[in-house]
């Protein structure tokens, strides 16, 4: 419930308030979308930390770049290994743990 709350409003926020500053991130994904992907996948603690320290490195004294966020532990395994079906790629860290990766090409 309270997770679900919180990726309506991350929605918004992706949807209304970004125009106003639009490009003006140093990472991708973009904060917000780092955040919308740690709160589908992760825990919300773990989301909520994740998100705040990526939103304080986001600024001038920081080099920005390309930062996937990290899956902390597999829920479930796919039924259906489509390109079309599949959501996310995960990429093995070296930590046992997974990058997440948009699929772009995702119909859902």
């Amino acid at each position: 419930m309270l997770k679900q709350l919180l990726l309506k409003l991350l929605w918004l926020y992706q949807r209304f308030f970004t125009l106003i500053g639009f490009g003006s991130c140093r990472y991708y994904p973009s904060c917000s979308e780092y955040a919308r992907l740690n709160f589908e996948n992760n825990s919300i603690s773990s989301a909520f930390y994740h998100s705040f320290t990526r939103i304080l490195r986001c600024n001038q004294f920081f080099e920005g770049g390309i930062e996937y966020p990290l899956l902390d532990k597999l829920k479930q395994k796919p039924a259906k290994l489509d390109v079309d079906s599949i959501k996310y790629w995960l990429v093995p860290n070296k930590k046992n743990r997974y990058y997440i990766i948009k699929n772009f090409s995702y119909k859902g």
